[in-house]
């Protein structure tokens, strides 16, 4: 289906945007942290879920993967349907909805317009696990990314000034770091990254 739309904004609302897009204008319904988002931007790359039911076929549009990511899960959801679903989006960014979600914090889900109390209880009981999971893996993974993320940048700053394109950089010195994961020095990075390269 439609992944994405790249093209010019046209026009641009707290609740949907028009994006021309090889001369045809597609209305894209969007959360209201995707309408911030795109503020500040002519030409733009909106993420998109293309829903069909009997009666209508509709487009809705994403700034973040992470938005895309939390829209799908919350729409699998018996009883959430893509207007409510956007209309939590609108509410609480994706970090926020998963955090009350695996807080179990039902008054939270229950205080965005359109959510029930047996609506905001089936959210938790379905995704709980799931964003569980998910902060567990995040958790492991911010202590090294703490520490390699300023290493990341000295090191993808280097590569640039001798020459390398950005994209292939930032994919040596991630998969560098991928395999070291004790310390690494800066030298240790850029000499690695220059072998690999």
């Amino acid at each position: 289906m439609i992944s994405f739309l790249k093209g010019q904004i046209i026009e641009l609302e707290p609740t949907h945007l028009i994006i021309e897009v090889g001369g045809v204008g597609y209305h894209v319904n969007i959360p209201l942290s995707a309408y911030d988002a795109f503020k500040s931007q002519k030409e733009a790359r909106v993420l998109t879920h293309f829903h069909v039911k009997e009666d209508a076929q509709t487009l809705y549009g994403f700034f973040l993967p992470e938005e895309r990511a939390v829209f799908l899960d919350l729409i699998g959801i018996s009883g959430i349907g893509p207007s409510t679903a956007i209309g939590m989006l609108s509410a609480m960014n994706p970090n926020e909805i998963k955090s009350a979600i695996v807080a179990e914090n039902v008054k939270q889900i229950q205080s965005i317009k359109g959510i029930g109390g047996k609506t905001a209880q089936r959210v938790i009981l379905e995704l709980k696990d799931r964003y569980k999971k998910e902060d567990l893996i995040t958790e492991s993974a911010q202590t090294s990314t703490i520490s390699n993320n300023s290493l990341r940048k000295e090191a993808l700053s280097a590569l640039i000034n001798l020459g390398f394109a950005k994209n292939s950089a930032e994919k040596v010195i991630d998969k560098i770091l991928q395999a070291n994961k004790e310390n690494i020095t800066l030298e240790q990075l850029i000499k690695q990254a220059l072998k690999s390269a």
